[in-house]
């Protein structure tokens, strides 16, 4: 397993851009401030597996939600993806932290927990500390087991809380 560092995106909404882990910046067609999160609509020039992709950004959830809209031949069984994340934010500029464990969820079935074992090889590797490792799993068995109390709907549940989430394509 390559282990590596946190990954660390930036979503400017000023300058309406995006900057992936890897330093490349990419135009964003629509970003929208709500009080509980940040919404981001782009298009994901140059990638097979899918063609845009939808986000929202939830700090109060330690959340970052994504549709990806798969192409052809790469549609994969999931509604939605679940990256744990640390969020800050600095007037338009908000930075997420990848705190490596992801959730994929499919609508009304079920949910599954992924890259533990980066988890836990970042921690091994002093990448993150045990505290944000523990805050990490806390959000992760707190997002699985409030999904699946809500039927595995991620509107119900969120919807519960306050927070509705409004898509392009759902």
């Amino acid at each position: 397993m390559d282990v590596h560092p946190p990954k660390v995106e930036i979503f400017d909404v000023a300058t309406r851009t995006n900057t992936d882990p890897k330093g490349i910046e990419r135009a964003v067609e629509e970003f929208r401030v709500e009080p509980f999160g940040l919404y981001m609509a782009r298009p994901t020039p140059g990638r097979p597996q899918f063609r845009y992709l939808e986000s929202w950004l939830l700090p109060g959830f330690g959340l970052r939600v994504t549709d990806f809209w798969f192409n052809p031949g790469h549609k994969r069984d999931q509604d939605f993806y679940l990256d744990v994340v640390h969020i800050e934010r600095d007037g338009d500029r908000w930075r997420a932290t990848d705190l490596y464990l992801d959730l994929v969820l499919s609508q009304g079935r079920g949910v599954r927990v992924l890259d533990t074992d980066e988890l836990l090889a970042a921690v091994t590797a002093d990448l993150i500390g045990a505290e944000r490792a523990c805050q990490a799993f806390d959000r992760a068995y707190a997002t699985v087991d409030a999904l699946a109390s809500h039927g595995y709907d991620l509107g119900a549940w969120l919807t519960g809380e306050g927070v509705e989430l409004r898509w392009r394509r759902h």
